[in-house]
């Protein structure tokens, strides 16, 4: 009996694979994801620090609301500390609650990803038409604010239709970060071209980690070095990508980001080794690799 299948993209073994490399030859490149989100009060999904009660959730609004107030402009801190840069990943709803935040970011050359309109809704329960409308009016708000149309997108909730890949191509996005199955970018198919998928952490993130699985702020940090020295070795084998996932509101708690700031020390004193990034420039570099080089390529 034939499963039934997404059709996306088909079985491509990491062994095997054809080999490329990042800029300056590197074999590893790492992004920071920050997740600078915004939620209604009173209605709709949202992040639970303590199992929520009747609305409005005061409690769990408040505390998702302190990432935008105190914990992200502590994360911008850590990051230029480090020289680091970030793909952040806004909700449009954010440049009317939060505007500054978001334009401090862009400020230090950080990449602006969308991520749909709020956390308090999901996308891939819409119909194609809603859904459309959800990604062209978080597109538009992106792009009249930071003055270019954002290249990547990340679903609120890593929420997907049957037709999302399909519509986010067809709204001139490059590449999306919903997947999580690969260590290197994929091209999957659309109706109407194809689109690359970036990995995305589902594992390095704070909120399965830290929320879910109940992991204090140095197990998260030991996972980040551990993962980076794993990955540093296998990546002699294949360039490789590293993600790690944080969300102000959480890491942005100050006993979470000491131990952050522990792990990015650590993966930042081998800068000279690896590609310290952001998925857009990841996205760029390996469209500019020759066809049949990446899996899901043509020719």
């Amino acid at each position: 009996m034939a499963l039934k299948t997404h059709g996306r993209y088909d079985y491509h073994p990491l062994r095997g694979r054809k080999p490329y490399a990042w800029p300056n030859g590197a074999r590893l490149a790492v992004y920071l994801g920050l997740n600078l989100e915004h939620f209604a009060f009173g209605e709709g999904l949202g992040a639970e620090l303590a199992p929520g009660g009747p609305q409005p959730d005061v409690l769990n609004h408040a505390w998702r609301d302190y990432g935008n107030r105190i914990g992200a402009w502590r994360l911008l801190d850590l990051f230029e500390e480090l020289a680091m840069p970030s793909s952040v990943l806004v909700n449009s709803a954010l440049y009317e609650h939060a505007p500054g935040l978001v334009a401090a970011f862009g400020a230090r050359g950080d990449e602006i990803v969308a991520h749909g309109r709020s956390n308090s809704e999901r996308q891939g329960i819409l119909d194609e038409t809603q859904e459309a409308i959800l990604i062209r009016e978080a597109t538009q708000t992106l792009a009249s604010h930071a003055g270019l149309a954002p290249k990547g997108w990340l679903s609120p909730w890593i929420s997907q239709s049957h037709a999302t890949p399909d519509l986010l191509q067809e709204a001139g996005y490059e590449y999306l970060l919903d997947w999580c199955m690969d260590d290197q970018p994929v091209w999957f198919r659309t109706r109407k071209g194809r689109i690359l998928a970036i990995p995305y952490p589902q594992e390095l993130n704070d909120i399965p980690a830290i929320l879910a699985r109940k992991m204090q702020a140095d197990a998260f940090a030991d996972m980040i070095v551990d993962n980076f020295d794993e990955m540093l070795v296998q990546a002699t084998e294949a360039p490789l990508v590293m993600g790690v996932a944080l969300h102000a509101y959480i890491v942005g708690q100050p006993f979470r980001l000491r131990h952050l700031r522990r792990a990015l020390r650590h993966i930042a004193a081998h800068r000279e080794r690896i590609f310290i990034t952001t998925s857009g420039a990841i996205s760029r570099h390996v469209r500019a690799l020759p066809e049949g080089i990446v899996p899901g390529s043509v020719g």
